[in-house]
């Protein structure tokens, strides 16, 4: 009996979102492009080169057809913060200084293939 693996696409966009509303996708660095074989896992990596308050990572996925998701927020200070539909046993998160991160996908199907995507932003206290 023949078994077919599936290869999965993962295409990696990244950006830095300032509270200013605009976007600079050269301060941030992610892994490009992946080709994972199905069962394995993916893991990929952000990084940006803005100063140490720049300590916020937000990871989203796009899946075919469908609209972009907030998968987890982290930070090297708190716990992962994971949107509903997303947990930590599928998509482990690290965060453990300001400047880098990585998220993975564990145990990959055909159906994870789509456009994962990190951004990071500027901790700003709202206090008064």
């Amino acid at each position: 009996m023949d078994i077919i693996k599936h290869c999965l696409l993962i295409l990696l966009l990244w950006c830095d979102v300032s509270f200013t509303g605009l976007i600079d996708v050269s301060d941030v660095t992610q892994t490009p492009l992946l080709w994972v074989i199905e069962g394995q896992s993916a893991t990929m990596n952000c990084s940006h080169n803005k100063d140490h308050s720049h300590d916020q990572m937000y990871w989203y996925r796009q899946l075919p057809e469908e609209g972009m998701k907030q998968i987890v927020f982290t930070t090297a200070y708190s716990d992962h913060q994971y949107e509903s539909g997303f947990s930590a046993d599928k998509f482990p998160a690290t965060k453990k200084d300001a400047l880098t991160g990585s998220l993975t996908v564990e145990r990959l199907l055909f159906n994870d293939s789509g456009v994962y995507f990190c951004a990071v932003s500027e901790h700003r206290d709202t206090g008064d």
